[in-house]
């Protein structure tokens, strides 16, 4: 069994997806500045990497809950990095939510946008120049990626950010950086996804649809490290929320700071008496501690104790005090893809039309909706702990 570390196998993900790389156009080359491809409706931003004035799906204005009032069962389906390296998993999942009316987060790795060859460009915190921990994408693998941002946020999908390199360990570690140097490396994101076209000369790549400084409202941290001294910079920048907190419970959110604070919460695990973290990848550290290519014989069980740990985090909430449901995931194939298999059924199983009170949405709507509400109102929804029954005057 071969042993490696969060930090290698979230580099193989982008790393090790050369031989299926998506065909494609060569870039542009040559003097002067690249043209932008043309969109209907779309008025350039920049360099033409992003635009705006094209339509997409309006989100559900928020209903204001009456005092005793049930809620609706939020479940929020994030994807950190979300590269699209060649293996389908970007389109497959935007299909799923087509498929079943959700809405989801897609925190996107700026230097996913930035090419191998301009990575002097990145001046990461307490790193040497041009320093990542996950790989940078191919030129096909970014203009894939490009493609699936853009139509994910044309689906209605938030694109929200996992800032670059992905340190996570050493002196380097996003757990030491300064609010400073949160700042600059947002500033960095930001620019990487809003000057990919400089960056990269591709003229036969659709700039994305929408202003990343409007649409950035919130993220999530390299290995959930780091949020204290992000959180000043996020409230400075204006951000409405950080998905980052470790080992949350499944009651409804507070503020951090004056930021609403989303954590990856512990859900049931089937067959142990702990609970694990709601990712893809801490259930994979629990089952074949850290190895992504565990012997198979194993999969079709694990298979099923994520799918079911996922429907058991689901279900205690629903059928007791409704907090949202978080689930956080990469677009990766460990283990034979039996985590991205899970997440497709629980969404499914969560999707039951016969549910008609479940709300798959994004973050940035889950925000909307709690500052839609009355204040009284969420402070007695938080009264309600762990797996307590739901009651209108909260007994």
């Amino acid at each position: 069994m071969r042993e490696v570390s969060r930090r290698g196998i979230l580099g193989l993900g982008v790393g090790a997806a050369a031989s299926l790389a998506v065909a494609g156009c060569s870039s542009g080359s040559g003097s002067g500045t690249p043209k932008p491809a043309r969109t209907t409706q779309a008025k350039p931003i920049g360099d033409g990497s992003t635009s705006q004035g094209e339509k997409r799906p309006e989100a559900p204005k928020p209903e204001r809950l009456e005092p005793g009032q049930k809620p609706p069962q939020f479940v929020v389906f994030s994807w950190d990095g979300a590269g699209e390296v060649g293996n389908g998993l970007f389109p497959r999942f935007r299909k799923l939510a087509r498929d079943h009316d959700a809405s989801m987060t897609f925190f996107l790795s700026g230097i996913y946008c930035l090419p191998e060859s301009k990575k002097s460009l990145y001046r990461p915190p307490n790193n040497p120049v041009g320093a990542s921990d996950i790989g940078y994408l191919t030129d096909e693998h970014i203009k894939e990626t490009l493609r699936n941002v853009r139509e994910a946020w044309l689906e209605g999908h938030e694109i929200g950010t996992h800032f670059n390199g992905h340190f996570c360990s050493g002196s380097g570690s996003v757990e030491n950086w300064t609010p400073a140097q949160w700042k600059s490396e947002i500033d960095q994101a930001v620019s990487f996804v809003t000057e990919w076209r400089t960056n990269t000369r591709f003229t036969d790549v659709e700039p994305l649809p929408f202003d990343y400084h409007k649409e950035l409202i919130g993220g999530r941290t390299p290995c959930l490290k780091g949020q204290t001294n992000l959180l000043p910079t996020a409230r400075e920048l204006g951000w409405r929320y950080d998905a980052s907190s470790p080992g949350g419970l499944q009651v409804w959110p507070s503020k951090k700071q004056g930021v609403w604070d989303f954590p990856l919460q512990q859900i049931p695990f089937p067959g142990h008496s702990f609970e694990v973290l709601s990712m893809d990848y801490n259930i994979l550290a629990n089952q074949s501690q850290n190895s992504t290519k565990a012997p198979p014989a194993n999969y079709p069980g694990w298979r099923k104790q994520a799918t079911d740990a996922y429907i058991a985090g689901f279900n205690r909430a629903y059928e007791t005090n409704r907090a949202p449901f978080f689930i956080g995931n990469h677009f990766e194939q460990w283990n034979g893809g039996i985590y991205m298999d899970a997440v497709e059924e629980a969404l499914k199983h969560m999707a039951d039309e016969k549910r008609k009170d479940v709300r798959l949405v994004s973050f940035k709507q889950l925000t909307d909706w709690l500052d839609a509400q009355d204040p009284a109102v969420l402070a007695e929804l938080r009264g309600f702990g762990v797996g307590q029954a739901w009651s209108a005057n909260n007994d």
